[in-house]
């Protein structure tokens, strides 16, 4: 078996054990039980429209914090429900229907305004409206108010399967997002790894430093998913010991980070000598994937390899060569940049290690600060009115992409009325639904998956209806097919698209019966094409384009990075990293990680926008680079002040820790002027993005104390503040004299 074979089967089995596939399972579960417990009560017609119900509530049904899950998933069924019944009444009436419908779209994708918890609100509230056009038009009203009772029924049940099943599974949950982290976090130690010493069989955009930043950012956003569940009330054992290890990644993060600024200066060195440095980073990776292992399995992880007395080979060896060649100065230069280099991956060795006790439970988790102020590190768990208040205004995005969804619904209405195959108008407006996402990038990605697998969602359909199998089999079918779809809606949409493609088709059989396989293939696949393309050309109109959000974003990156730096900087004064202080930084230190991480998703998604509205992408990366290097200098210092206080005279180095955070808070403040320092030639700009350290002398590696080492940092994060700045004022002067405003 081939390596790169043996790595995809690994991939396939973590998918596997991992939190969305068991999410997609228990949804099928639910969703199974919920249409079983209709047809045993009420019949096939019952449990069809039953399931409908539970449809509709389950899919915000994803892994979250036990605190206001009911009151997450009751939220589409209040809202979608009056609307199922009155497409129901207006079956027979399509110009009142099309309205109802360009009305209620608009009303549903305003829940956006809540950001990752309003979306699949949205969507369940779209799929009840579609999914009461699927079958026959009720002969009465009683009909469709016994319809609506049914779908209410299931919505119901559904809500207190979802409520219990969440709360049964939340520690296993908690398990598996701790598990998906420490892989994640792996991938990156072998990326700085290969960046230290390249290998040839890895590929090079993997090594880049864009591809560094992009992974970063989406790291970012996985820590806020793990923060809402393991940072719930930790007051068990093993809910402490998973909030230790998350508090241990995020050092471990910040070293990462910090080790970045070492790959630019590392070319001078030999690859030979930077050899056992890479095999060492690369071990510690395959010990955080072994870690994540024995999570998902249930197991107690073995111990990990301590490194220590490798490393401090490495710099005893790096020493000896530095005496043995002074006074030659790129000696000693090598020496210092080793010995560095070498400290600092023994911060992340010794990280990897406290992970590993941790999860083996031989070290006792450290939870000063978050045991009484967790909530300030989660997503708010119930609703508030304040986004819906906020978002009127012309300029919101929300409320564009609320009138772009609501104008792409009527014209794909008004299309379906006019085609030849008129049974399945519904389609069309699905397509629509999910093809259509708020910002271009995000609509031609799900543009192509859809098609894609309804083409083979649609051909698997066919085939399965072609068999004639009873009622039972395809409402099993329906349950297999939702439960896929749901487990891989945000791993991998073309999945999602084949089994929700599946799903629709056999449930509009069950509720709409009649009518040739063979012909509903080809319907399906030209309305999916039909609606792709609607939902395409609609992304132009009234279009959120990056450049009219992005210059608030650099300015939250700047105002996150003065208070970051603030916060890092006066950590010297704190005898011991407990209680509000440290909470403060902790704090301060997710807005910035969170900052930068919107600012680079936002470049990812302006590059395929139009030329003439994208923001200026190369100052940006620029800017980036630097937000990033600055991130790092402070990362650095912070390492040097809580792990080496005893190697520090802070007495000496408490000026410049004083007039380095006013300096940095000074220039990063853009309501003052400020004024670039002159820079030598050889040290200009260049117009690649990087992150690393700028080249200069390097302390005397002889030296006992780590004095001279944190002056060099605190006088780089300086230099990196006025670089900052200097980008963010370019970006924003091209932001304010780009071309004008467009619609």
């Amino acid at each position: 078996m081939t390596r790169d074979l043996q790595q995809r089967l690994r991939h396939a089995w973590r998918t596997l054990l991992g939190a969305d596939v068991l999410s997609g399972l228990s949804v099928a579960i639910g969703m199974s039980l919920t249409a079983l417990l209709g047809y045993a009560a009420f019949g096939t017609t019952a449990a069809i429209n039953i399931s409908v119900g539970a449809i509709i509530a389950l899919i915000p049904d994803t892994p979250r914090p036990k605190r206001g899950k009911l009151a997450h998933l009751v939220a589409a069924p209040l809202l979608g429900l009056p609307l199922f019944l009155a497409v129901q009444l207006l079956r027979g009436h399509p110009v009142e229907l099309g309205l109802l419908l360009v009305c209620g779209t608009f009303l549903a994708f305003l829940s956006t305004a809540w950001g990752g918890r309003g979306m699949p609100v949205a969507a369940a509230v779209m799929f009840a409206m579609l999914l009461a056009m699927a079958p026959q038009p009720a002969a009465s009203v009683h009909e469709a108010l016994l319809r609506t009772a049914w779908c209410a029924g299931g919505a119901l049940l559904y809500v207190l399967y979802g409520t219990a099943s969440n709360a049964l599974l939340n520690g296993r949950y908690r398990t598996q997002s701790m598990a998906a982290l420490l892989l994640s976090v792996a991938a990156l130690q072998r990326t700085h790894a290969e960046r230290v010493v390249p290998s040839p069989d890895h590929p090079a955009d993997l090594r880049a430093p864009g591809g560094v930043l992009q992974r970063q950012a989406a790291l970012a956003d996985q820590l806020q998913v793990a923060r809402d569940l393991i940072l719930e009330s930790p007051g068990t054992p093993h809910r402490q010991r998973l909030a230790g290890m998350l508090m241990v990644v995020l050092e471990l993060r910040d070293r990462l980070i910090a080790g970045e600024l070492d790959i630019e200066p590392l070319q001078s060195v030999q690859p030979a000598a930077l050899q056992p440095l890479a095999d060492i980073l690369h071990a510690m990776a395959e010990d955080l994937q072994a870690l994540a292992d024995a999570l998902l399995l249930g197991r107690s992880p073995a111990p990990v390899r301590d490194h220590r007395a490798a490393l401090q080979a490495l710099r005893e060896q790096a020493t000896a060569q530095a005496a043995a060649s002074t006074p030659a100065p790129a000696a000693i230069t090598q020496a210092a940049l080793v010995r560095s280099v070498s400290v600092r991956v023994g911060d992340e060795d010794a990280a990897v290690r406290q992970l590993a006790a941790l999860a083996r439970g031989d070290a006792a988790p450290r939870l000063s600060a978050v045991r009484s102020g967790w909530q300030l590190f989660v997503s708010p768990a119930y609703w508030s009115s304040q986004p819906l208040l906020g978002v009127w205004h012309w300029r919101q995005p929300a409320l564009r992409h609320a009138l772009r969804a609501a104008l792409a619904m009527g014209a794909g209405f008004t299309l379906a009325q006019w085609l030849p195959w008129g049974s399945r108008d519904y389609w069309i407006l699905l397509t629509i639904v999910v093809v259509l996402r708020g910002s271009l990038a995000q609509t031609l990605e799900r543009r192509n998956a859809r098609v894609l697998g309804t083409l083979l969602g649609s051909g698997l359909a066919v085939g399965l209806l072609a068999l004639h199998p009873p009622a039972a089999v395809l409402l099993l079918a329906v349950v297999a097919a939702q439960g896929v779809a749901h487990a891989f809606v945000v791993r991998h949409y073309t999945t999602t698209a084949v089994a929700g493609s599946v799903l629709g088709l056999v449930l509009a059989h069950l509720l709409h019966s009649g009518g040739h396989p063979a012909f509903d293939f080809i319907e399906r696949v030209g309305d999916t094409l039909l609606g792709a393309g609607i939902a395409w050309a609609f992304s132009y109109v009234l279009p959120s384009w990056e450049r009219h959000q992005i210059a608030g974003t650099v300015r939250r990156v700047c105002r996150a990075m003065a208070r970051h730096a603030q916060q890092s900087l006066a950590l010297a004064t704190l005898a011991e990293v407990t209680g509000q202080p440290e909470l403060t930084w902790r704090l301060a230190r997710r807005e910035t990680y969170d900052a930068l991480s919107a600012l680079v998703q936002a470049s990812n998604r302006a590059l395929v926008e139009p030329r003439a509205v994208r923001p200026p992408l190369a100052a940006l990366e620029q800017l980036q680079g630097h937000g990033y290097q600055l991130l790092g200098q402070l990362s650095a210092i912070q390492s040097i002040l809580l792990l080496r206080r005893p190697q520090l005279q802070l007495e000496a180095v408490q000026p410049a820790l004083n007039d380095t955070a006013r300096a940095i808070e000074a220039t990063l403040d853009l309501s003052r002027p400020w004024q670039p320092v002159a820079t030598a030639p050889d040290e200009a700009e260049d117009e690649s993005p990087r992150l690393s350290a700028v080249p200069e002398d390097l302390p005397d590696p002889f030296e006992p104390h780590s004095n001279a080492w944190l002056l060099r940092r605190l006088a780089l994060a300086r230099r990196q503040a006025g670089d900052l700045r200097a980008a963010t004022d370019r970006v924003l002067a091209e932001l304010d004299g780009g071309p004008p405003s467009r619609l």
